[in-house]
């Protein structure tokens, strides 16, 4: 079986000037669920927008299902659903008229009402767009993207700014298609969403892949499975970064804006060595907390930056 998307060297240039995608290679196998992440302008809604079909590339090659957008562009529309970040839809319509005009669009839909049994928003059905809850109106924008009956669902932040009671419908409902058969690439500002989804997924910065595999490869790499985050009084010049690399079990450390956070691998070692050096140097410990190293840390140390910052 073909992989459902594949892509060699893809590149993206504007104006001949600015390199949005730096040959980007990528390979989605058929039944996964995949997460692209990367901070604002590091090429990724470039990137899904060429896979969407929606942009051409410069130089590269693309393959969707086995197939290529200058050759079965028709067959490629049949087979993909798309939910944007922001999906508008007309407010004067009703829910079930919404997915019945969707639905015209495809040769071969799912039947409107198991869409929205799916999507639970059978109660909805005949209430106007423009009523909606905006946990409602992300479930319809999905349901939009799933009546056509596809075989790779793209989902660009499908859960920003929702409650998490609605969230986790979102993700129930994601499996469910990926349990089908189904191939989804998602990409979301929600590190928690991406652990829990993604089968594997690949962080892009500059245009370029910089990291790939699954969530739990990607914090093993970290250095530490571990996170000591503390902040003392006394250091406003963060002159003690080194004191605190020379701690027992310490892999790499990091400091933001007062926040000191050691990858670790044993923090019952650590953290006793820790509170000595505190005190032996005349700090005042401020804060103090442990916890399980995240696909957060994993990406902050490759970028430098948090993924939900502009």
């Amino acid at each position: 079986m073909p992989p459902a998307v594949e892509t060699r060297d893809l590149r993206k240039t504007y104006d001949g000037k600015v390199e949005a995608v730096r040959g980007l290679s990528l390979e989605i196998a058929t039944g996964e669920c995949f997460g692209l992440l990367g901070p604002n302008g590091a090429g990724k809604t470039t990137t899904i927008e060429i896979l969407e079909g929606l942009l051409a590339p410069t130089s590269g090659q693309v393959t969707i299902l086995g197939h290529t957008w200058q050759e079965n562009p028709r067959e490629l529309r049949e087979w993909l659903g798309i939910s944007l970040q922001e999906t508008r839809l007309s407010e004067k319509l009703t829910v079930r008229e919404t997915i019945e005009l969707f639905s015209s669009f495809y040769a071969q839909p799912r039947p409107a009402i198991e869409v929205l049994e799916l999507l639970q928003l059978e109660e909805k059905a005949d209430s106007w767009v423009g009523k909606l809850s905006g946990g409602q109106k992300q479930r319809l924008a999905v349901a939009t993207a799933l009546v056509g009956n596809p075989k790779l669902l793209f989902l660009d932040e499908p859960t920003t700014g929702l409650d998490p009671q609605s969230r986790r419908q979102l993700w129930d409902i994601i499996r469910k298609f990926q349990r089908s058969g189904g191939t989804v690439l998602l990409t979301t500002h929600y590190m928690d969403e991406a652990e829990r989804l993604c089968d594997r997924l690949a962080v892009i910065d500059h245009g370029q892949i910089i990291a790939e595999g699954t969530p739990a490869d990607l914090i093993a790499r970290l250095g530490g499975h571990h996170v000591v985050e503390f902040a003392v009084a006394g250091d406003s010049d963060g002159e003690s970064v080194e004191a605190w690399r020379m701690l027992p079990g310490v892999e790499s450390v990091r400091s933001d804006d007062g926040l000191v956070s050691l990858n670790v691998h044993e923090p019952h070692l650590t953290i006793p060595a820790l509170l000595d050096a505190v005190d032996k140097q005349g700090f005042q410990l401020l804060h103090l907390t442990t916890r399980q190293a995240s696909l957060e840390d994993v990406f902050v140390r490759l970028t430098g930056r948090h993924l939900r910052e502009d």
